[in-house]
């Protein structure tokens, strides 16, 4: 089903899901970020985009739990957020797909789906450990019909499969579990053209269900084709901020590089 309207004239209203206030990172004396404000709300998709080392993955690992800012707030729904460790924010509705994947090779694909939230079987068999492979199995496959991306038997080991299946895998399960956001690092890596349309296609299809999604990704016409807007960082801090629909590639391209048009001209000549 194709969408019946295209993200970029979508513009979600209501207060922030999350908000960043003046965020800072620091590791001993290098400055990782500065001073990082931007909002998210419910049911929109945010690309967040720099150059290697521009910040990113450093605001990916503050939201998703996997250390704190050294300054600012992270406002979640309203609320100032701690977190401590990344079980905090998955049980806060925060999934995070990242750019190594982090699937266990020697796991199938369903427990790879369920991995660290197992479901045990009803009464006495659950409390002493035992697993319900039918039930899990069953929301395994549904998830992973979802993503259009073509796989071999839920019980297959994931250290078989190909890159782009992994990658499949690891967004089915983030998908499945996130409750008010996701995000996507560099998702489209390992992708051939068919499963990256699919996965536009999904998170049409998470965003209409009102989950909040951060795209990260360096492939600039993937960004312009899925999101709202668009928050540009370079070293460590916001430059620049578009509504998709009202810019250009080439102008989120002149904020990335911290120059205009002409003077990239320039260097090219």
């Amino acid at each position: 089903m194709t969408d019946p309207l295209p993200l970029a004239n979508r513009t979600p209203a209501g207060e922030p899901l999350l908000s960043l206030r003046h965020v800072g990172r620091t590791f001993g004396s290098v400055v990782a970020l500065s001073n990082v404000t931007f909002d998210i709300r419910a049911g929109e998709v945010l690309g967040l985009v720099g150059d290697n080392g521009a910040g990113k993955s450093t605001i990916i690992k503050i939201i998703s739990g996997m250390f704190p800012q050294t300054s600012g707030e992270v406002i979640l729904e309203g609320k100032p957020r701690h977190w401590t460790s990344p079980q905090q924010a998955l049980s806060a509705g925060i999934e995070t797909v990242y750019q190594d994947v982090g699937l266990a090779a020697t796991l199938s694909i369903t427990a790879n789906i369920f991995l660290g939230r197992e479901v045990v079987r009803p009464g006495l068999l659950g409390r002493m450990g035992f697993l319900d492979n039918g039930a899990m199995s069953k929301v395994a496959q549904a998830d992973t019909a979802k993503t259009g991306i073509r796989l071999p038997h839920l019980d297959t080991t994931v250290g078989n499969l190909s890159g782009g299946q992994r990658q499949a895998i690891t967004i089915a399960r983030s998908m499945s579990w996130a409750r008010k956001l996701l995000i996507l690092d560099e998702p489209t890596n390992h992708l051939g053209v068919p499963e990256v349309e699919e996965l536009l296609r999904l998170i049409r299809h998470v965003r209409d269900e009102g989950v909040a999604v951060i795209l990260i990704s360096h492939t600039l016409a993937h960004v312009m084709a899925i999101t709202d807007r668009i928050v540009v960082m370079r070293l460590g801090e916001v430059v620049a901020e578009h509504v998709t629909r009202e810019s250009t590639t080439a102008a989120v391209v002149n904020d990335i590089v911290g120059a205009t048009e002409a003077e990239i001209a320039r260097s090219l000549n």
